[in-house]
């Protein structure tokens, strides 16, 4: 190995450390709560040392956000990617969702439950990866309803933002372990989503309006089939 490139893998060291610590601190004590100065004494750090890493503490936030992202993806579709029925590949890419809560609660609780992190329309093109996997889930409640599945008064976007929601739901009541002694959150979040699912087979319709952000595509973004790896 050049010198080249043992500098490259001790600086990738050493901004996987400096992300990891981040993730950790913003979970235990809150995204306000945490310095610059506090992430770099947990790696043992000098501050002037993670500044040349990343410029401020939204930056570390949106490099973690966009790592949860990807990994978040790449499980979908490992998992939905040869299923065929539409509604299978909706029921089973959900569940990842709620999975992904459980394997990665630290990247779950930055990207989704704490509240003082900053907007991620701050920085959308970070995240236009995203909208193929949005934009697959959504191609597949189409089908549902041209199939007469899914009741025709569903907004795709609308109907994708219902049925995550739900799953977010299910997913913080036990990431916060809200349920009493010998309730089983794995169950009653499969109940939530076969409900959700059976709900949208009646003639249900949606009333919200999904706004364009990073991870809505709009309809001129093509959609790769679930089947490809390309």
């Amino acid at each position: 190995m050049g010198t080249k490139e043992r500098q490259q893998r001790d600086r990738d060291r050493v901004r996987q450390a400096i992300l990891t610590a981040a993730r950790e601190l913003f979970v235990s004590e809150g995204y306000r709560n945490v310095s610059m100065r506090k992430i770099a004494d947990r790696i043992e750090y000098s501050p002037a040392a993670i500044y040349s890493y990343f410029p401020s503490k939204d930056d570390i936030f949106f490099a973690l956000t966009e790592e949860g992202f990807r990994t978040l993806a790449e499980r979908l579709l490992e998992v939905t990617a040869h299923v065929d029925e539409p509604l299978e590949r909706l029921r089973r890419g959900l569940w990842v969702f709620y999975e992904f809560s459980k394997t990665d609660p630290e990247y779950f609780e930055v990207m989704f439950l704490e509240r003082s992190v900053p907007s991620i329309s701050q920085d959308f093109q970070r995240f236009e990866f995203f909208q193929e996997t949005t934009a697959r889930a959504e191609n597949d409640i189409r089908t549902c309803i041209s199939a007469g599945t899914f009741s025709a008064a569903l907004n795709p976007p609308a109907a994708l933002h219902v049925l995550w929601v739900g799953m977010l739901g299910a997913a913080t009541i036990g990431l916060a372990q809200r349920l009493a002694p010998g309730e089983d959150p794995d169950a009653l979040a499969h109940d939530l989503l076969e409900s959700l699912l059976a709900g949208f087979t009646t003639g249900l319709g949606t009333t919200f309006v999904a706004s364009e952000c990073a991870f809505h595509a709009p309809e001129s973004v093509p959609v790769k089939s679930a089947n490809s790896h390309a």
